[in-house]
């Protein structure tokens, strides 16, 4: 059961990124506040997913933990939207951030437990 918190958090991320920068791409030529409800409207379905992802992440995984977790999934998907959706390079500074961030899974995840 460990896997559908990071199943949810995946999808949750999916339309949070469209939420945040797909407008930038679909709705140019509408009105700021339009986009505003638009994007408010998206977000909705992004926390259908992350509140019951956190709540059933919390039985296995710490605050701190879901947390790194939560980042880590956004940039990956966030490079493929940058790359699949707005037709965007990621550069090698995309990466070096990458690496940091899994230095900071590495940390916050060594002392997991075994599952059982």
């Amino acid at each position: 059961m460990r896997f559908w918190p990071i199943v949810l958090l995946v999808i949750s991320n999916v339309f949070m990124t469209y939420a945040w920068y797909g407008h930038l791409k679909d709705l140019r030529a509408m009105p700021l506040m339009a986009v505003i409800a638009i994007s408010w409207g998206v977000a909705f379905f992004e926390y259908c997913l992350q509140v019951p992802a956190n709540r059933m992440g919390t039985a296995y995984f710490t605050l701190p933990q879901l947390k790194i977790m939560q980042e880590v999934l956004s940039m990956i998907v966030f490079a493929g939207f940058c790359v699949f959706y707005m037709k965007q390079e990621l550069t090698l500074d995309y990466l070096w951030a990458s690496l940091c961030l899994a230095g900071a899974a590495f940390f916050m995840f060594r002392n997991l437990p075994a599952a059982g």
